[in-house]
């Protein structure tokens, strides 16, 4: 009798546990891209601040910034991405493109998830020289790292960002594991560079409501030149949108909830 009442509580246990994972959510990450010009809004004020508002009403996992300043004097000798991290409790990483006003100036990742490794990923330059700064990161939902790169392309010509692209492809086709591209490609769709990247076996995401699709200037988005590119990303469900904040910058945010199905284990770094 004991063997069988220990069995039927076992079972019980076993049923109870599979109950609950059944209940459990499926896993998601939620991502941001903004270009934050330094801070400065609409209204020629820098408010950082207001930037982190921004950015905490999408409680993002994973944040790319581009036209970052670190300590700057037109941004008040401020450490923009170590600000940001410290206002919304997210771990940071900075990587330059130039020297600039006192500091440096450049582009930022903000992150929620343990990061393993960063890499600044050399490009050509333009009107300014140019990086792009990948971060790795552990996501339980995976069995591998995820890659997460911020990325700012060249304004002024589309050759010199087919050239980054080209470099950008380089400097990852080793991966092998989900990589995400984020950020400001000052090109819209039918850019070369964008058409490059889609030939490439990337997933340029479009936005929900088509009608919304377009992130500058703020004030009265004309362009849609801000991108999120999967490669290797397992999501099964995925939202997207423009974020509608007209004052913290000159271009709109956005951002995307990706969606997985449930996996045991942690990620491998």
């Amino acid at each position: 009798m004991p063997s069988l009442l220990t069995a039927v509580l076992a079972g019980c246990l076993l049923l109870t546990a599979a109950m609950a994972r059944a209940d459990d959510p499926a896993p998601s990450l939620r991502i941001l891209a903004y270009n934050i010009k330094h801070g400065r809004g609409m209204d020629g004020k820098v408010d950082l601040r207001r930037a982190a508002a921004v950015i905490a009403a999408q409680n993002p996992d994973l944040v790319a910034l581009q036209e970052v300043d670190r300590n700057c004097t037109r941004s008040g000798k401020v450490d923009i991405a170590a600000e940001l991290g410290r206002i919304l409790g997210m771990d940071h990483r900075f990587a330059k493109f130039m020297d600039f006003q006192g500091g440096e100036y450049g582009l930022a990742v903000l992150s929620r998830l343990p990061i393993t490794k960063s890499v600044r990923h050399q490009l050509p330059a333009g009107a300014e020289p140019r990086c792009a700064l990948e971060v790795r990161v552990r996501f339980a939902a995976l069995t591998t790292p995820l890659s997460f790169l911020s990325i700012h392309h060249d304004w002024t010509d589309a050759k010199i960002r087919v050239g980054q692209v080209e470099a950008l492809l380089a400097a990852l086709e080793g991966h092998r594991h989900p990589v995400i591209l984020a950020g400001d490609f000052n090109g819209e769709r039918d850019d070369p560079s964008v058409i490059r990247l889609a030939r490439s076996g990337w997933n340029v995401l479009r936005k929900d409501d088509p009608a919304a699709r377009h992130t500058f200037p703020s004030d009265a988005p004309r362009k849609e030149i801000d991108f999120f590119m999967l490669r290797g990303v397992p999501a099964v469900h995925v939202t997207h949108h423009v974020v509608d904040e007209r004052l913290a910058s000159d271009h709109r945010p956005i951002a995307a909830v990706l969606t997985f199905e449930k996996k045991a284990g942690p990620a491998a770094e």
